[in-house]
């Protein structure tokens, strides 16, 4: 296990978390929930955009596009970052 990532956009690419919170203002939060980022759910980050560009992630079978603004705002359990 490693401990090294609070947030999603801090998570290192090709690891896996559990989401712990989304600060998100609601009608994003809504949008999220509708894709499967929900408290409790594993993300990985599968690559990462050059020059702080997009994270390419997914959740369970979805594959999403988020900005790095955004991934900021997704907490993530420290306990439960994973190697995938």
């Amino acid at each position: 296990m490693i401990k090294t990532a609070c947030n999603l956009e801090s998570l290192p690419c090709g690891q896996s978390a559990r989401i712990e919170a989304l600060t998100v203002e609601s009608d994003l939060h809504a949008r999220l929930s509708a894709l499967g980022l929900r408290h409790g759910k594993w993300i990985q980050v599968v690559r990462r955009a050059v020059l702080g560009g997009p994270l390419h992630v997914r959740v369970g079978t979805t594959e999403i596009i988020l900005r790095r603004k955004e991934a900021a705002q997704i907490q993530l359990s420290p306990a439960s970052v994973v190697a995938a």
